[in-house]
């Protein structure tokens, strides 16, 4: 059985380089709690201790140990005030294993539905001119591209609404999600820093 939407709970999902981590540190610079990435950091401890659950090692090993650190920062973010936003969520996982072809297993898909976020979720889509790899993101931009569709069909088969956030520079972008917060709940999020 599902829980209600959590308000509370806000998530910034999309494809890989499309300044989804910059967006989160200036929510985080305005006094926003924020809940880091899964996957970035499952990605340097595995890598630290050689260990299998990496995307392109184990696709499978590197789901569950997604979903163990997005059920984590669920309970971590019960204990903050005001809104927080998540760099991904739950349904990220399913995203990736829909983007591999894999199936979803039953107790991700019931991970997915029993802890739903805000209904509204933003999207940043794949943005070319700020689009890099590195060490842990190795996705060319066409793979950044079908990650992000990816993301955005599994939100929209769990009935979230999808808020797309549009390229422009940082300050923009937060603003952009600090307003479209405030719509969300009828009544701001919680305590906003002056812009």
């Amino acid at each position: 059985m599902s829980r209600p939407a959590d308000s509370r709970r806000l998530v910034l999902t999309g494809g890989p380089g499309a300044g989804k981590t910059a967006l989160l540190e200036a929510l985080r610079d305005a006094g926003f709690s924020v809940m880091d990435e899964a996957g970035r950091a499952v990605i340097q401890d595995q890598a630290l201790i050689g260990g299998r659950a990496l995307p392109w090692v184990d696709p499978g090993a590197f789901a569950e140990a997604m979903l163990a650190w997005e059920l984590r920062s669920l309970r971590l973010a019960e204990g903050l005030p005001g809104p927080v936003f998540f760099d991904r969520g739950l349904p990220d996982v399913l995203g990736y294993l829909d983007l591999q072809g894999l199936p979803i297993p039953a107790h991700m898909q019931a991970a997915a539905e029993r802890f739903p976020y805000h209904r509204q979720v933003f999207l940043l889509p794949p943005w070319r001119e700020i689009f890099i790899q590195d060490q842990e993101r190795k996705q060319s931009f066409a793979e950044a591209e079908r990650t992000c569709a990816a993301m955005e069909r599994t939100y929209r088969r769990l009935a979230y609404q999808i808020i797309e956030v549009p390229p422009a520079p940082l300050a923009q972008r937060l603003r952009f999600v600090i307003e479209q917060s405030r719509l969300g709940h009828g009544e701001p999020a919680g305590q906003f820093k002056a812009l």
